[in-house]
């Protein structure tokens, strides 16, 4: 738990008052946060979903992630009264804002992601 009172988070307040991008890469800031995000802008999703579609996350650190997705406003949680009970995630309007914002994100890490180095050729025999 973070000490509120401490000279980093009194920073990191003034900052993110202060920065547009600091701010909002508070918010989605991470490795996780802008994948979430990204698949949730086709639509809701179930907890069991979002974990298929997102290889590498831990239940751990998704259910985090979501809760902090949910607690900044981006997303919201909708509970279902059902037996088992079902939970399923969907932007707000807040987070369907950030669809630009996203789509840049990913054309420009498409654009200037390092290619993968050709494997060295193969000698044929005749």
């Amino acid at each position: 738990m973070r000490k509120e009172n401490s000279s980093n988070a009194i920073n990191g307040r003034q900052l993110r008052g202060d920065c547009g991008t600091a701010y909002t890469l508070s918010l989605i800031g991470g490795r996780w946060k802008p994948s979430i995000l990204w698949k949730l802008l086709d639509g809701r999703l179930r907890y069991s979903e979002l974990k298929k579609a997102i290889t590498g996350v831990s239940e751990r650190v998704l259910v985090l992630q979501l809760r902090e997705l949910e607690s900044d406003g981006l997303i919201s949680r909708i509970v279902y009264p059902e037996v088992p009970p079902r939970v399923e995630y969907e932007l707000t309007t807040l987070g369907y804002s950030m669809e630009a914002l996203l789509q840049h994100i990913s054309d420009w890490g498409a654009a200037h992601r390092p290619q993968e180095e050709d494997p060295l050729p193969v000698a044929v025999e005749n």
